[in-house]
């Protein structure tokens, strides 16, 4: 959000936790996400507390949907969805945040 902010880009937050995103919205955001599909898990303490095994997740659209319906925690924020793209906005390889931002937009 700061980056968005920073970067004067105007949009709405979602909390997720009070209005977890339903099925359909997960696969809408999914069809959209230029991210591997693997990247919306968050691969955290409660990941492994709940002893899932990420290979289960890569690529697997079907698997991604149900953990993150029945554990909305695991979702991986901010997830950024245009009218025709959604990515994590977060670094991935060697680009940072802001370059992922401003390439989504321009």
């Amino acid at each position: 959000m700061a980056v968005a902010t920073e970067m004067d880009i105007e949009f709405d937050e979602i909390r997720y936790m009070k209005a977890p995103p339903d099925e359909a919205t997960l696969r809408e955001i999914i069809r959209k996400l230029e991210d591997p599909v693997e990247n919306l898990v968050r691969k955290d303490a409660q990941f492994a507390k709940l002893e899932l095994v990420e290979d289960d997740y890569v690529g697997n659209v079907d698997a991604v949907v149900a953990v993150l319906l029945e554990h909305p925690k695991l979702l991986q924020r901010p997830v950024i969805v245009t009218d025709d793209k959604a990515i994590i906005g977060r670094p991935l390889g060697d680009k940072k945040a802001k370059e992922r931002l401003t390439e989504l937009f321009s």
